[in-house]
């Protein structure tokens, strides 16, 4: 931070910290090129421009994700068709996306919600037949593995978000990660008011290019600022240190939240890590032996953690195709099942990763305390 302001740039297409971050996080995923943003939406975004998205297009998009995946669809001018989730994973189902592909299907976007990569194989086979483009959501899933390779390297184009929220947090921003190099090119314009950036960059000229380039196609103001570059570059050199103590919690909860019976921690299939940026909690009334319904348990569940001092929070508490936006009628059964039974320890604010064991311990016990209470 400090050698941004000791140089004096702040931005600019060519600004340095921007490129530096650009080409560590490329290498630290093992993908040929990437591209910084202002935002994961604005990643995500360029990602399906550079895809050839457009007008009239149907973009395949999971139930449960942040409003983004599908907000970046209209962006483009395409519609987002909804399938539902793995009830144990809560990562887009495969079979039932099969069954929302139509002749206007041109992509689907992969979401690895809460840091558990989506089910890759079975997503590639479907597009390879259906002739879709693979485009990955890896928001929540910095340094989360697929059968040993890294997320952002599984499909054509991945977006990933520097919010604060995140497992790799930078105030604000993005990246786009692709190993095209036509795919880089038309997505590197769309970042850039549709010009091409520029080739040299003159430190004593920082924000002007030899000659001034003509748009080629429909572009945005995406770039990011040079301070949000040089912290993220900072935050990336201690990524895998926070990988490893997210994975140490999320280990530690699960140990001693599998014991409750009723409660389900979070899975991870055997063929990819999990990296928790949320971490959350299925509950079965039937197996607790408590006569509520799912959604009262949830609730009551909830209040007394929060008593306790446990950090605990709803996130989503509808399906993206049932907010006013899209206000679609459809039933989505397992995503309606899952957020009306799960509740999240941890918090956007207090998330799971960025705590010390002796707190991890602290709220299993007041987990246990709660729920031992509730069942007696």
């Amino acid at each position: 931070m400090a050698r941004v302001l000791d140089r004096g740039v702040l931005s600019g297409a060519g600004a340095p910290e921007m490129r530096g971050l650009e080409v560590d996080f490329a290498a630290a995923v093992g993908a040929r090129f990437c591209l910084a943003t202002n935002s994961g939406t604005a990643a995500l975004h360029i990602a399906l421009a550079a895809a050839g998205i457009g007008a009239g297009d149907e973009v395949i998009v999971p139930a449960l994700s942040f409003i983004a995946t599908a907000q970046a669809v209209l962006h483009q001018g395409a519609t987002p068709v909804f399938a539902d989730i793995d009830p144990v994973t809560y990562d887009i189902d495969p079979a039932d996306a099969a069954r929302r592909v139509t002749s206007r299907s041109r992509a689907i976007v992969a979401v690895h919600l809460h840091g558990l990569p989506a089910d890759m194989s079975a997503i590639d086979a479907l597009a390879q037949g259906a002739g879709l483009t693979v485009i990955e959501d890896a928001a929540q899933a910095h340094g989360a593995l697929y059968k040993g390779r890294a997320v952002g390297t599984l499909g054509a184009v991945a977006a990933f978000s520097l919010n604060s929220t995140k497992n790799l947090p930078a105030g604000e921003g993005g990246l786009f990660v692709t190993n095209s190099e036509e795919l880089y090119s038309r997505a590197a314009r769309v970042r850039f008011d549709g010009l091409e950036p520029p080739s040299k960059w003159d430190p004593s000229h920082p924000l002007d290019d030899e000659t001034d380039s003509q748009a080629t196609l429909r572009g945005w103001m995406f770039l990011p600022g040079e301070l949000t570059s040089a912290l993220a570059r900072s935050q990336l050199q201690r990524l895998a240190e926070t990988t490893a103590r997210s994975q140490r919690n999320a280990a530690r909860l699960s140990e001693r939240l599998a014991r409750l019976p009723g409660v389900e921690p979070p899975a991870a299939p055997p063929d990819r890590t999990h990296v928790f940026h949320k971490y959350r909690v299925r509950l079965d009334p039937e197996r607790a032996g408590v006569r509520l319904s799912s959604t009262a348990l949830r609730d009551r569940l909830l209040e007394a953690l929060r008593a306790e001092g446990v950090e605990a929070v709803l996130w989503q508490t509808v399906p993206l195709p049932a907010h006013p936006l899209f206000a679609s009628r459809e039933r989505y059964p397992n995503t309606s099942a899952a957020l009306d039974s799960t509740i999240l320890i941890g918090s956007q604010s207090y998330p799971l990763f960025a705590q010390p064991l002796e707190v991890v311990d602290a709220w299993a016990a007041g987990f246990e305390r709660v729920w031992k209470s509730l069942r007696s």
